[in-house]
């Protein structure tokens, strides 16, 4: 019955009590109920003895000073660690697709395959493509064979310019002559008319002679512009044939399945998803409270549920918080030459960080201030309780270390619920007892 685990809770509870807080009145009533060690005759009168003396309840608490056990406790460097939950994530993960339309025409390579880098994974049948590749190949040397008789024309017209140019130098010093002899009276009206008439047709012949020069360079740059578009032509066939043949962007594993042979894949159709495991990523997420103990470069260390453990450094911290957790990034690599390690593995993610000064105290000395603050109650340099927030780093089987306490001070294990800010205790050190 559950009756009895109380009674049982409650006659502890009592008898620690007594030898902790009313110690001296607990042996005194002990001893009074023991048994008398001497016997007296059956016909003697029975002596009175004298009645044994009370002690006052001022053995327990005298004058308002309480008894509790304390322990000296002198802290001690201790290497701190963030403890993070995580997974284990592929180092890369690819979702190789197709960049052409067309049928596969290749066996395809099953799931769990590895696959080393530019190996053939999906094959797309070429169709048309070789032809529409010597086309533009064709397109591309016929322009390419016009340009030498399209450059030599430009030569010529700029010839045919000068000759127009300096025709009409000639007419214009002819139309002066004749202009100042006829002033003079040495040439005839006609003669004038005839070198004016002739300035105005080499003005002309430069004209034409300029506008063949014109469509001569106009015709270059077509021509330019032909070869170009042929030459892009050929470029777009080539890639077109290239892109038919899709590879392993790198060493790793299959995912799933190559597309199947027959099947019809259009641009950006899955071939076939690639994952590298070797090196493999250790993910965790840093609360804002911590992130200040991690640093890139720090050793830390992975445990998986399957799995051997981890030895590794921090690779990367994230500078930007998730936006819902408010979280931060972190990631270790390490390497998986064998492949044991799986993607998607729960991890536990152990960081280490600075050193700090600590104290191992036992789990039971601690206690709750009255707006429920966790800490330890010491005591002062005038044998006074204080309360004390402390804060855990970590328990191990030693104790609990605890941070938040002076380097040296009297910790109250016993009794420190019985106590409060300000009152006088009377300690009993454990390494006197112990």
């Amino acid at each position: 019955m559950r009756i009895v685990p109380l009674i049982t809770a409650c006659l502890v509870a009592l008898v620690l009590f007594g030898l902790v807080i009313e110690r001296e009145r607990f042996f005194a009533l002990v001893f009074d109920l023991s048994p008398r060690s001497e016997t007296t005759a059956p016909d003697a009168p029975v002596a009175s003895a004298p009645a044994p003396e009370v002690a006052p309840q001022a053995d327990a608490v005298e004058d308002g000073v309480i008894r509790v056990m304390a322990k000296r406790s002198v802290a001690q460097e201790v290497g701190t660690q963030v403890r993070l939950r995580g997974e284990t994530e592929a180092a890369r993960q690819v979702s190789v697709v197709s960049e052409v339309s067309g049928k596969i025409v290749s066996q395809p390579l099953r799931k769990g395959a590895f696959v080393e880098e530019g190996q053939l994974l999906c094959s797309v049948d070429p169709g048309t493509r070789q032809s529409a590749l010597a086309e533009a190949t064709a397109r591309l040397a016929e322009a390419q064979s016009r340009r030498p008789e399209v450059e030599a024309r430009i030569p010529e017209a700029k010839a045919r310019v000068a000759e127009a140019k300096a025709r009409l130098e000639e007419a214009r010093i002819n139309a002066t002559a004749a202009e100042r002899l006829s002033q003079d009276g040495f040439a005839s009206q006609t003669r004038v008319a005839n070198t004016e008439a002739s300035v105005q047709s080499a003005q002309a012949a430069i004209t034409t002679a300029e506008a063949g020069l014109k469509a001569a360079e106009a015709g270059l740059d077509g021509l330019s512009a032909s070869i170009e578009t042929a030459q892009a032509a050929v470029t777009r066939a080539q890639t077109d044939i290239d892109r038919l043949e899709i590879t392993a962007p790198f060493a790793g594993v299959l995912e799933t399945d190559t597309a199947e042979l027959g099947s019809l894949l259009q641009p950006g159709g899955l071939c076939a998803t690639v994952i590298q495991l070797d090196p493999m990523k250790v993910v965790g997420f840093v609360p804002e409270t911590e992130i200040s103990r991690v640093e890139v470069g720090a050793l830390a260390g992975a445990r998986l549920n399957e799995g051997p453990d981890l030895q590794a450094r921090v690779t990367f911290l994230s500078r930007s918080a998730d936006p819902t957790t408010r979280t931060f990034r972190v990631e270790l690599t390490v390497p998986n030459p064998d492949l044991a390690i799986r993607d998607g593995q729960t991890a536990e993610i152990l960081i280490q960080s600075q050193g700090v000064m600590a104290h191992v105290l036992a789990s039971s000395s601690l206690t709750l201030s009255d707006d429920g603050t966790l800490g330890v109650r010491i005591i002062d340099a005038e044998s006074a309780a204080q309360f004390v927030p402390v804060m855990v780093l970590r328990d191990a089987p030693e104790g609990i270390y605890v941070t938040g306490l002076p380097d040296q001070v009297d910790v109250i294990t016993v009794g420190q619920e019985f106590v409060t800010d300000g009152v006088t205790v009377a300690p009993s050190f454990e390494e006197v007892i112990q």
